[in-house]
């Protein structure tokens, strides 16, 4: 299978992880030798009720019992879609009352893009260095990393840059600007929060010149981050919503959200303004909303933010000079790419499943599945130390 799977399915990296899977349940990933690994990882935040979750996969039988893909979204009224649109609804603020659902959340950044273009009439966009949003043409090109955008040029003009928790670069939001598109934690330069009211100051400013602000919610939504989003840890309220990840329980989807009355533009002048054949499938609506609904109902949301100190706790060693983010969204920082790499290796042949950042070579992520024990968390912490301890060694 190994020789397969370098012969015939097209690779991401140079270096894949590379562990063949034979099943998976809970908080551990089982592979075909019958090695056992703790998952702190989580399918890079998507499985947020962990692996093969009876909830979600009693949701998905059901649905897809009844029926699978039947038309083009939003032609026929379909349950699991009216029903996953609607408990988002509710469980945002008041103004973002109208639900896109999509097939990733790429796809959702591509479809706030056009929102925000059809709202405004601006084509302008801003968008922060070292910022992730997809790997799209539309979402690479509001994507501010030259690294991964330079192979792939000309992408789509019109994007300005600025530094995230700048102050002094909000002057370039300007009445020419249609958005700013920001996420709401950078992920993939290293779990950076805002600081200083950085988004509240963006948001004044959108209000000011007419602009939209999109906050993306890929990551940092669904109760990753001790809210049900994560603007809501910030005081601020944006325009547009991106969600995906965690919103699936581990099967692909996304959305993005604003209100009524922005939505209804894409209906019309012209028709069929944002379309998707297999946007919404039933089945997969069927899990959002049974991942969802559990979330809620399990309080995951504050077990996020009380499991987030255990980890601080038990995550101790000289080497870990900081750890980054908030709730089950972290990073622990170490001195150099090199060594984060090694200890990540080391992880995994102790039994535990860490990953990297994209653009922070000196971060191992740390996201696991929020129904992720107590005990759980104590023991890959410890793995993590001795793993480090080794690699130090």
């Amino acid at each position: 299978m190994k020789d397969d799977f370098f012969k015939y399915q097209a690779q991401t990296s140079p270096h894949p992880l590379a562990i063949e899977i034979s099943h998976a349940k809970g908080s551990y990933i089982h592979d075909t030798s019958g090695k056992a690994y703790l998952d702190f990882v989580a399918g890079v935040s998507a499985n947020s009720l962990g692996h093969n979750h009876p909830k979600v996969s009693e949701a998905i039988k059901k649905q897809l019992d009844r029926y699978a893909h039947v038309m083009v979204y939003g032609e026929f009224i379909q349950k699991p879609q009216v029903e996953l649109c609607k408990l988002l609804a509710k469980n945002s603020p008041e103004n973002l009352n109208s639900v896109y659902i999509t097939n990733s959340g790429t796809e959702a950044t591509e479809g706030a893009l056009k929102l925000a273009k059809r709202v405004t009439n601006r084509s302008e966009i801003i968008a922060a260095k070292n910022s992730y949003h997809g790997n799209t043409m539309g979402a690479m090109s509001v994507s501010g990393v030259e690294q991964q955008n330079q192979a792939f040029r000309p992408l789509i003009p019109g994007t300005i840059f600025i530094a995230f928790n700048c102050d002094f670069c909000l002057n370039k939001i300007t009445k020419k600007t249609a958005a700013v598109i920001l996420e709401t934690i950078q992920g993939g330069a290293g779990f950076i929060e805002p600081r200083d009211n950085f988004l509240q100051k963006v948001k004044q400013k959108c209000d000011e010149t007419g602009a939209l602000l999109i906050l993306d919610e890929i990551q940092t939504g669904i109760g990753r981050t001790g809210t049900f989003w994560g603007f809501e840890n910030y005081n601020v309220i944006p325009d547009i919503i991106i969600t995906g990840k965690g919103l699936g329980g581990g099967m692909p989807i996304g959305a993005f959200i604003s209100s009524f009355e922005m939505m209804a533009l894409l209906k019309d002048n012209p028709k069929l303004g944002h379309i998707s054949t297999f946007a919404g499938h039933p089945v997969i609506a069927a899990a959002g909303y049974a991942t969802v609904t559990e979330i809620l109902d399990q309080n995951l949301l504050a077990e996020s933010l009380r499991k987030e100190q255990i980890i601080r706790a038990y995550l101790t060693h000289p080497a870990i000079q900081e750890i980054r983010g908030k709730g089950l969204m972290l990073a622990a920082i170490v001195d150099t790419p090199a060594l984060a790499t090694q200890i990540i290796h080391a992880c995994l042949d102790n039994g535990l499943i860490l990953f990297f950042l994209l653009f922070e070579g000196r971060a191992m992520r740390i996201s696991p599945p929020l129904t992720i024990s107590d005990d759980e968390l104590i023991q890959g912490c410890k793995i993590i130390v001795k793993s480090i301890c080794q690699v130090l060694k």
